[in-house]
């Protein structure tokens, strides 16, 4: 093969790659639209009842990893909620 056609072949997928990617991006961002996230977030914070999941804050798991995090402790700087479809992980403050 030719390094002339080998060029061609490389530019061509070069741009075949871009094109893709530009209309990923846009696909994906026309999916997300409806999604308005600011509305949803107030929706949900409208509809939360007061003290729902007061008892994590009052777990000796949480005392734990907040005690640690206090001090700036990288290794615990993330707490990770996680559980079923449904069971109200999006409710709890």
């Amino acid at each position: 093969m030719s390094q002339s056609f080998s060029n061609n072949i490389n530019s061509l997928n070069t741009i075949v790659n871009n094109v893709t990617a530009t209309d990923d991006r846009s696909h994906i961002l026309t999916w997300l639209l409806p999604l308005e996230p600011k509305l949803r977030h107030k929706d949900i914070q409208d509809r939360r009842v007061e003290n729902v999941g007061e008892w994590v804050l009052e777990t000796e798991e949480f005392g734990s990893w907040y005690a640690s995090s206090e001090g700036g402790g990288s290794d615990n700087a993330v707490l990770f909620c996680y559980g079923d479809p449904g069971v109200g992980k999006t409710f709890i403050r």
